[in-house]
């Protein structure tokens, strides 16, 4: 069954909503990556925050009061009409919700836990309730009001990505009729210090595939489509194919040779019902470190051999962790709606001469004039876990 993803609202480093974002995207804008102290002692590194004042959790939900509900919230409000057509039309026990991340509240549980290490009591405004990985979909339900499946995924970075495979799994069960469906991540310390932990972290802006690529810059994002079994009004935008595979090689190295990468490539390929020379454009994951690279650059060419447009994203808004399979999913989403305009691949130029190469997304770069027009989307974790989306026009 086709599930079409009908409205956008999208907020990260290159801006607020879906105009702003598809603006910045397609000229390459970076400048939303700043380098800041503060999050890694004794470091400064380069982040995609979000900046400015976010919207308020509304009185009554104090409760759930969270810089990443905050940021679910800023993208909800910019699809707030399509939400309530939805609920008007199916009923709140027919809509259902489903979204990835990694760090809910963890933010202001880590500053909780400070404030009690050093006054023996946790702020007042502190709940538990913050910091629950489910929070991001109780704090939507509890806000619209909706009674149909709501509850969150957490593989780590797939984690929006197999989001929307789950919300299209709910449409084909008839379990709903709409789903709410996307990611939500917020920049805090733990993970950064994580990451840096790991050596994983680039000071610069990352420069994925480069000879000269040093790790990762992390930003966040909050991402929420609206996907149902009728298209809209002006476009028939859907999630034609997925495809997830877990190679479980290591707690956080990928498989060197791509294995589980092309199984979950060739999978979506296959549910498509698409031919690989059929995909337009593919969104890497790309990330910039050096594992990470290596091991797509081979899958890519293992699965594309006669080459596809791509890009890794990532310079431009930072890996957003559990928002970054929907984010990037929605950076195709609005390939489709700007003429196929692409996002082009930001890096020094200076491929790395052990990888295969790959045919990279240049400034101005259109889509091909094709019938059907499909975009791809590859999105890894760690623990092996591997997702790839296939985002088209419906035939």
């Amino acid at each position: 069954m086709t599930a079409y993803l009908n409205a956008l609202g999208v907020v990260c480093a290159l801006g607020r909503g879906a105009e702003e974002v598809a603006h910045k995207l397609f000229a390459g804008d970076y400048s939303g990556m700043l380098r800041a102290s503060g999050w890694v002692p004794e470091r400064s590194v380069t982040i995609g925050a979000v900046n400015g004042e976010l919207a308020a959790i509304p009185a009554e939900l104090q409760a759930q009061n969270s810089r990443n509900n905050q940021l679910l919230l800023e993208a909800a409000l910019q699809i707030r009409d399509a939400i309530e057509q939805a609920i008007a039309t199916f009923g709140r026990e027919r809509i259902a919700i489903v979204l990835g991340t990694s760090t809910s509240g963890i933010d202001e549980a880590s500053q909780g836990i400070a404030h009690y290490l050093q006054n023996q009591q946790f702020p007042a405004d502190y709940t538990y309730q913050q910091q629950e990985l489910s929070a991001p979909a109780t704090f939507l339900a509890d806000w619209l009001g909706i009674s149909g499946p709501a509850y969150v995924i957490s593989t780590a970075c797939t984690s929006s990505a197999r989001a929307l495979m789950s919300a299209q799994r709910l449409l084909d069960m008839n379990l709903c009729d709409a789903v709410l469906c996307g990611g939500v991540d917020t920049l805090c310390k733990l993970t950064l210090n994580g990451f840096s932990a790991l050596e994983a972290v680039s000071d610069e802006r990352c420069n994925p595939f480069s000879v000269n690529r040093h790790g990762i810059n992390i930003g966040e994002a909050a991402v929420l489509f609206v996907m149902s079994r009728q298209p809209a009004a002006d476009h028939a935008i859907a999630l034609l194919g997925a495809g997830a595979s877990s190679d479980a090689h290591h707690i956080s190295a990928p498989e060197p040779g791509g294995r589980g990468a092309v199984q979950a490539m060739q999978q979506a390929l296959k549910r498509a019902g698409l031919q690989a020379d059929q995909i337009g454009y593919l969104n890497l994951h790309g990330t910039a470190t050096q594992h990470n690279d290596a091991m797509e650059s081979h899958a890519v060419a293992q699965v594309f051999p006669e080459g596809v447009p791509c890009s890794s994203t990532k310079p431009m808004t930072g890996h957003t962790l559990g928002a970054a399979g929907a984010l990037e999913a929605a950076f195709c989403w609005l390939s489709l709606n700007h003429d196929g305009a692409l996002a082009p691949h930001v890096w020094d130029g200076h491929g790395d001469p052990a990888l295969p190469a790959l045919n990279w997304v240049t400034p101005g770069q259109t889509l091909a004039p094709t019938s059907q027009r499909c975009l791809m989307s590859n999105s890894f974790a760690f623990g092996g876990n591997n997702v790839s989306l296939i985002i088209g026009e419906a035939p």
